[in-house]
């Protein structure tokens, strides 16, 4: 059983975030924050093993985009996931305000060049997304230029997965009080405070228009071989071990192998 398809969009699939509860946990009922960490762990460890697995097979990398509303977890969700994968074999990209050198080129240009290569992780903390979202809603740009990005978008991770990268996508789905909460803690407590943006707010207030974007964009840009998942995120815990099942699920697709040794081992002798 493909439990993870619930949280799946398929291709051609209109979204409704409205109909996804950021507090859903149905993939464990019964588990609370603490008694979730054996999970965790066990889940963190078999990441690692398909991390040295694909690093030593080589022929294959893995995308990994994250995208959210401020305070949605991208920064947690990273540490929690990757705890205990060797750092030498992931790569975690942010991508903010594009540079006077970067807007001279396309605007896939600058990210293309910090997709993983082969044997590797690639993480994107925010992505090529925000070209479709915080363009859209801030009216950045025309409308018949960003709407003519989607099809960019699904050709360019379409080259990804023809040129051996396994593309995964999650948007991490917070309540707008989950969100409130959030931004609340950060005044409250000064080793948070310096997180704070009052920009923050002007974003918080036209929440219903990145909601639109973001249903457009999961619609259009969703596909087999690129999936969307819209994660609960509202309690972090749970978070974590959906993200960590859809990156060992789809490292486990693949027909990863240790490579045969160059030498006879039983033929060398140490001395």
């Amino acid at each position: 059983m493909d439990e993870l398809a619930r949280y799946r969009v398929d291709e051609g699939t209109p979204v409704d975030l409205a109909l996804n509860d950021p507090r859903d946990k149905d993939l464990y009922p019964h588990l609370t924050k603490r008694t979730s960490a054996p999970v965790l762990k066990a889940l963190n460890q078999r990441l690692a093993e398909l991390q040295r697995l694909l690093w030593a097979d080589g022929s294959r990398s893995l995308l990994l985009v994250l995208q959210a509303m401020d305070t949605g977890g991208k920064d947690g969700t990273i540490r929690k996931v990757f705890t205990g994968v060797n750092p030498q074999g992931v790569d975690v990209r942010g991508f903010g305000v594009p540079s006077e050198l970067e807007r001279d080129h396309d605007f896939l240009w600058r990210i293309h060049v910090r997709a993983p290569g082969a044997g590797r992780i690639g993480v994107f903390n925010r992505s090529h997304y925000e070209d479709v979202l915080v363009v859209r809603v801030e009216q950045l740009v025309p409308e018949t230029l960003w709407r003519r990005r989607y099809g960019h978008i699904r050709a360019f991770e379409q080259l990804l997965h023809d040129e051996g990268t396994v593309v995964r996508k999650v948007m991490l789905n917070i309540s707008k009080d989950e969100q409130k909460r959030r931004l609340e803690a950060r005044l409250a407590d000064s080793t948070k405070g310096y997180k704070f943006n009052p920009s923050d707010l002007d974003t918080r207030a036209k929440w219903d228009d990145y909601m639109r974007a973001y249903q457009d964009a999961l619609s259009a840009t969703s596909t087999p071989h690129a999936p969307w998942y819209v994660v609960p995120a509202d309690r972090k815990w749970y978070r974590n071990l959906v993200v960590l099942r859809i990156l060992i699920e789809a490292l486990e697709s693949l027909d990863l192998a240790y490579p045969e040794p160059d030498v006879d081992l039983g033929s060398v002798v140490i001395v």
